[in-house]
């Protein structure tokens, strides 16, 4: 039998990641990963600008496949960070010019929180909080439908997520280096070393589109001070692990028994905030049923792909969350679900 392949699209933050599966077979599955930093314009996220990547990463893939099949798509799922508020360029021009370039059948496009809810819980009723350079969480409940909290962007939210934990060390470092209370200055050769005399961050930082990113990456310096015993790093991370379990706790069904997971680099940079938001979720919530998660989103967009290739379907679908579009290239004809 003809093995039927499907893609993923992960666009984060600071890169995008790009993999194919073939079910059926026995290959496994391949990604690449490229650095590029999401571009938002007027429209939100833009469009072009992840084409720009994805496809020449996608053609790669499909060119290095030892399977003999053609450089086409069954199914193609996009995950993407921000894409509930800053979505809608993704939704008028991705759809078309995937299906146009990899004959693609459908045309799967999501936020990041819904491949990651897809990685670590699958399709039952339960909550995932997703924390890299941002921070969102999404629940999904047996009646309700899906439910979303923060992921309002480093400017009006995404309490926790690495660029709140950048912005928080920087911040720290800068009071040390002015005199004033609570600075750090662990922190403040962090700065330098990173970022050069703190006189200039503010030109570094304010006028640039890619601030998220540069707040983000201060975020490992934070880490590394708290293991170097900086009692501020360490509050600053404790903070953030109590943020991320209260965004997740918002949106969890009632049902006590349902499972909640994390997933996202973040939980990866320190202990200090691991455990600062298993504590505090166990607080909210003395019953949690903690989950690990299967994988990071990418594998989430596989998974959604390989439902939709496979007629296995049984997300709900939300104009603003995930949306399904099927394609039928003999007469260019196309309807979204």
């Amino acid at each position: 039998m003809t093995a039927l392949r499907v893609a993923g699209i992960d666009v984060g933050g600071t890169g995008v990641r790009v993999g194919i599966r073939e079910l059926g077979s026995d290959a496994p599955a391949r990604w690449t990963d490229r650095s590029a930093p999401a571009r938002i314009g007027a429209a939100g996220l833009d469009a072009a600008a992840v084409l720009e990547v994805a496809v020449p990463a996608l053609e790669t893939l499909l060119a290095e496949s030892a399977t003999g099949m053609l450089n086409t798509v069954d199914t193609i799922a996009v995950g993407a960070t921000g894409f509930a508020l800053l979505g809608g360029d993704l939704r008028k021009r991705l759809p078309h010019a995937l299906a146009d370039r990899f004959r693609a059948r459908r045309v799967v496009l999501a936020s990041d929180a819904v491949t990651a809810y897809a990685a670590t819980i699958g399709t039952e009723p339960g909550a995932v909080i997703a924390a890299g350079t941002g921070a969102v969480a999404l629940g999904l409940g047996p009646e309700r439908g899906w439910r979303r909290a923060d992921g309002w962007g480093h400017l009006l939210g995404d309490d926790g997520g690495g660029a709140w934990i950048g912005r928080e060390g920087l911040a720290a470092a800068l009071r040390a280096y002015d005199g004033r209370p609570d600075g750090s200055p662990q922190l403040l050769d962090a700065l330098v070393r990173q970022f050069g005399p703190p006189a200039q961050l503010p030109g570094l930082i304010q006028p640039s589109p890619q601030r998220a990113g540069l707040l983000a990456g201060f975020a490992p310096a934070v880490a590394a001070c708290t293991r170097d015993g900086d009692a501020r790093a360490n509050y600053i991370l404790v903070r953030a692990g109590a943020a991320l379990a209260e965004t997740v706790h918002a949106v969890a069904p009632d049902d006590a028994n349902a499972p909640i997971g994390r997933t996202g680099k973040l939980f990866r940079i320190g202990d200090a905030l691991l455990a600062a938001f298993e504590t505090r979720l166990r607080e909210l919530r003395p019953r949690v049923r903690l989950v690990a998660s299967h994988g990071e989103p990418l594998d989430g967009a596989l998974g959604l792909a390989a439902s939709a290739a496979t007629g296995t379907w049984t997300l709900p679908t939300d104009e603003a969350l995930l949306t399904l579009t099927h394609f039928d290239h003999v007469d260019g004809r196309q309807r979204q679900s």
